[in-house]
């Protein structure tokens, strides 16, 4: 599904350059979960704008062998901020990203709500953003990515700003809807934890320039426990690689 070669990307600023990624490989397969973990600056966010094509290496190669087909678009970005707009009502936010396709209104809010019902919360489609608390926002904007029906769900700390009960139920309902919809999952986190209850397989990139530190498949058995036992040598070896202690 997404295949990295020796991706790089250098910044020119104010006459300067600025080199954020230097030679990443990746291979991810269709259907993996996979967690992006780093501390701040190492160019976690740059690398899904890479692979969403919004920004070109500047060396190397990224290929994303997902296509656009009627409505659906191959990749779809979930932010840490929400990001929806406060005149729309849940409804019309979630079916935002169907607009400028060719379906009509009745079927793009059909799709809307069964994208807000995956994620469970039918019965907000009339509500405004302002009425809901961070943990609901974010649950739409989730479901505005998924309407869209992607390939790949590209996630940038979305759970960052909300409190840690919050966030742990965020994190099963995520569980939960890839196991329903088996989308190919790259899941940007600074959480150690986050990072090894939620993926298949967690990339550790370091430095700056940011390159691969490591890849590690999680073999945890579904579902999982966040105090597994088992899971605690794979914490304490991510710590090391890392160099710091595990922020949440």
């Amino acid at each position: 599904m997404i295949s990295l070669r020796g991706v790089g990307l250098t910044f020119a600023r104010d006459g300067e350059q600025t080199e954020v990624l230097r030679d990443l490989d990746l291979d991810v397969a269709p259907g993996r979960f996979i967690t992006v973990l780093g501390p701040s600056g190492v160019g976690k966010s740059t690398l899904l704008r890479v692979i969403a094509g919004l920004l070109p290496p500047s060396a190397g190669e990224a290929k994303v062998n997902a296509r656009a087909e009627g409505f659906r678009l191959p990749v779809a970005l979930v932010f840490q901020d929400a990001r929806l707009l406060p005149w729309r009502t849940v409804l019309t936010n979630v079916g935002f990203g169907l607009e400028h396709g060719k379906i009509g209104q009745s079927e793009r809010h059909d799709k809307a709500r069964a994208a807000l019902a995956l994620v469970g919360m039918p019965g907000f489609e009339k509500r405004y953003p302002h009425e809901m608390s961070g943990g609901q926002r974010q649950r739409v904007a989730l479901a505005r990515a998924l309407a869209v029906d992607p390939d790949i769900l590209l996630m940038d700390e979305p759970f960052a700003a909300v409190d840690a009960l919050t966030r742990e139920s965020l994190q099963d309902e995520l569980v939960r809807i890839h196991a329903t919809t088996h989308k190919t999952v790259i899941f940007v986190t600074h959480s150690i934890t986050e990072a090894v209850y939620l993926a298949d397989e967690v990339i550790a990139i370091t430095g700056k320039p940011g390159r691969l530190a490591a890849s590690i498949p999680i073999d945890t058995p579904r579902p999982r426990r966040r105090d597994d036992p088992d899971n605690q040598p794979l914490i304490a070896r991510l710590r090391a690689i890392l160099g710091e202690e595990d922020s949440a």
